[in-house]
């Protein structure tokens, strides 16, 4: 029998099917890419530990939506900034300068989404295929290591470091 979702384009992932980068410390699941849906949208399930904060960027390819499914981030977009808990969601315009803070003493998970969606490739080039669902302990890259690939691969993908993190 065909499987329905090679002819109809439907995707369906269930827990633990979707491919997974290890990268900020974090544990990224791509839902659907741009390979799934002619470049359109990019979905990810990302877990961030606390204390993982990105400096302040813009992207000039990509807006971005979050929904905050567990934890607590900070997360500033222009010129404001916003406790983000339960929940809560953003949507950041392609351009508009965003950082963000995970807060707490647990891990964040959030429901990220790309439009259009190659952004993710981003992280999967400057980080490491996920060896297990989990977050990365040593087995994990060098924040070193990481910090260059980001300088390197980030500007392909649009993105512009325009500032400093959120202060802890």
């Amino acid at each position: 029998m065909t499987d329905p979702a090679a002819t109809t384009g439907v995707v369906v992932r269930r827990p633990g099917e979707a491919p997974m980068t290890w990268a900020m410390g974090s544990l990224f699941e791509h839902l659907v890419g741009p390979g799934d849906t002619e470049g359109l949208l990019g979905v990810s399930l990302v877990t961030q530990p606390p204390g993982v904060a990105t400096p302040l960027h813009q992207h000039t390819h990509e807006a971005e939506a979050f929904y905050v499914l567990s934890g607590h981030v900070t997360y500033r977009g222009g010129d404001e900034t916003w406790e983000l808990t339960d929940g809560c969601f953003v949507h950041l315009p392609r351009g508009v300068p965003h950082a963000f803070r995970i807060r707490g003493d647990e891990p964040a998970r959030l429901l990220a989404l790309t439009v259009p969606g190659g952004l993710m490739g981003l992280y999967d080039e400057v980080g490491i295929p996920a060896a297990e669902r989990r977050l990365p302990g040593a087995d994990g890259q060098s924040p070193e290591v990481e910090i260059a690939r980001w300088a390197e691969v980030g500007p392909r993908y649009g993105l512009q470091v325009v500032g400093p993190p959120i202060p802890e």
